[in-house]
């Protein structure tokens, strides 16, 4: 009775190890697939091999590409400024992908409002301004210009960068509709670009924002105007913003760069569409040689610290590395990163996009160290 006793504890004890054994093995693997499924971008895949002119390209990159391609195969360059701006976007391309992967729109951070704000000539242009719904009293203010060589696209093509900026900084982001070519000329974007820095400066007590805190930012021909509008307001006596975050800014005028000949062919930027935009918005090719256009054959002294953020695949990379080092030589702090296998206007492409996350919050980084 007793060896019975024995061989029973024995048995009990045996079977309660392997149940131990097994629970800690079904642990181990429901951790593992965590780990594994914790990558949301891992899912993203493109259906065909990378393009010539892309052999670093990420797969998440090149996924949005093909979508851009399904939806938008005319080159723009091909089309009127009018027939253009009809086209769907990358940043539609994008959320094409969100779509075919079921990847949900996170909660918006911020209110919205518009506003229309004077500009000379007695005309007005819309802004959209996002508030963070934190409930501060004040908040630092972001003028935000967004791209499209100056002659196309919207605030709301750039929607998700001003939010992602407004969101991760908690300020104040004011995304600014600028006028645009051929209908209107240079310099009228860089101006009204200027007017809407100053009109933030007169007006940011009314929406929460603190005019000491100021920053601009701006991609792509955007980010060209971040830059010029700080020289402006170094030279005209206005109030210079704290910080500049200038993303693949348009910064010189040479056409035969390194990057330039290296992605004559990228997508969704590439040469010939940087030639129509200039035609179309300069008023004589004279005009891209302007220190308003290349920022390079500026004067940078004295600015304010800046970010510049670039993309490999771009036509623009070697003019931003250039402005980035000219703003070192000149005594400017400058923080310069540029992302690998990704392309022009990835930056606001951060729900399936890796590369842009990091970018946002790089930015977002910078911005708030400089407006505390």
């Amino acid at each position: 009775m007793i060896t019975e006793n024995r061989n029973n504890v024995a048995f009990t004890k045996s079977i309660y190890l392997k149940s131990v054994s097994f629970i800690m093995l079904l642990m181990v693997l429901l951790t593992s697939c965590k780990k594994n499924n914790f990558n949301p971008y891992k899912q993203i895949q493109p259906k065909g091999p990378k393009p010539a002119w892309a052999p670093t390209i990420t797969p998440q990159m090149l996924t949005v590409i093909e979508a851009l391609d399904s939806i938008s195969p005319i080159p723009l360059y091909t089309l009127s400024p009018q027939e253009a701006r009809l086209q769907p976007s990358p940043a539609d391309a994008a959320m094409r992908v969100m779509r075919n992967y079921g990847i949900p729109n996170p909660p918006m951070k911020v209110d919205t409002i518009g506003r229309d704000i004077p500009v000379p000539e007695g005309s007005l242009i819309h802004v959209r301004i996002y508030t963070p719904k934190t409930g501060k009293g004040s908040y630092p203010v972001i003028v935000y210009y967004h791209g499209g060589g100056w002659v196309i696209a919207t605030i709301d093509t750039y929607n998700a960068s001003a939010q992602a900026l407004a969101e991760q900084t908690d300020a104040i982001v004011i995304s600014v509709e600028y006028r645009k070519g051929p209908e209107f000329k240079f310099p009228t974007a860089h101006e009204d670009a200027f007017e809407a820095y100053k009109w933030a400066i007169a007006n940011a007590s009314t929406l929460k924002g603190d005019s000491t805190h100021m920053a601009v930012a701006g991609e792509s021909a955007g980010g060209n105007m971040a830059i010029t509008v700080s020289i402006m307001a170094r030279d005209r006596g206005v109030r210079m913003p704290l910080h500049q975050l200038a993303i693949y800014p348009v910064a010189n005028n040479d056409l035969n760069s390194t990057s330039y000949i290296q992605y004559a062919a990228a997508k969704p930027l590439n040469r010939p569409l940087i030639e129509w935009f200039l035609m179309h918005y300069l008023n004589t090719p004279a005009e891209s040689a302007d220190p308003r256009i290349a920022v390079l054959k500026a004067d940078l002294a004295g600015l304010p610290g800046v970010t510049i953020i670039g993309a490999e695949i771009d036509p623009l990379q070697t003019e931003g590395k250039l402005i980035a080092d000219k703003f070192m030589a000149a005594g400017v702090k400058t923080t310069y990163k540029l992302y690998v296998g990704v392309t022009h206007e990835f930056f606001g492409m951060a729900q399936v996009i890796p590369e842009a996350k990091d970018a946002q919050a790089l930015a977002a980084s910078q911005l708030k160290n400089a407006l505390k």
